[in-house]
């Protein structure tokens, strides 16, 4: 399993990686079912700009194949935090790790940038990923709104906490 920067040659991967996902998946990441991923929702999942950084994790099968996306993960700069974070894991995939190992690559190079402050919107059901936030960012505000749960945390508490722990990633049970 490699995390890497998304490519543009990764376009078919990711509409592959989005095809695969659950509907419940699909629901937890985009908040409504994605059965057929239109070619601009994946030109924005691919391309990275001044403002958007998009990583993938792979799983690296067949040579030559350019492996199987089992991940994805991207920050936005330019909303209420310094940067606004998205991660999705294949189904399959979850509970492997690769969901926190995103979150950490990705918060240290928004850090690199010069964030301070994250922000995420949550399913209100989603008590994992709520209850990890609570654990790395005990001091996060959450503001419940329709639904969701608006998360905004320091940066630095999830970097420290994952040196702390030997390098381990800042989001693991």
């Amino acid at each position: 399993m490699r995390i890497r920067p998304a490519r543009c040659d990764d376009a078919e991967r990711v509409r592959r990686f989005l095809t695969g996902l659950s509907p419940h998946t699909h629901t937890l990441r985009f908040f409504t079912g994605v059965t057929r991923p239109s070619g601009s929702l994946v030109r924005v999942l691919t391309e990275m700009t001044e403002v958007r950084d998009v990583l993938v994790a792979v799983h690296e099968g067949d040579a030559g194949s350019g492996g199987e996306i089992v991940g994805h993960a991207m920050s936005y700069r330019g909303g209420a935090a310094d940067v606004e974070i998205a991660v999705v894991v294949a189904d399959r995939w979850q509970g492997f790790g690769f969901g926190p190992a995103l979150v950490n690559r990705l918060l240290s190079r928004a850090a690199l940038r010069g964030a301070t402050t994250v922000g995420m919107d949550v399913m209100g059901d989603n008590r994992r990923v709520l209850g990890m936030i609570r654990k790395v960012w005990p001091g996060a505000a959450m503001r419940v709104s329709s639904g969701s749960v608006e998360v905004t945390a320091m940066i630095q508490e999830a970097l420290l906490f994952a040196e702390q722990r030997s390098g381990g990633s800042p989001l693991t049970a």
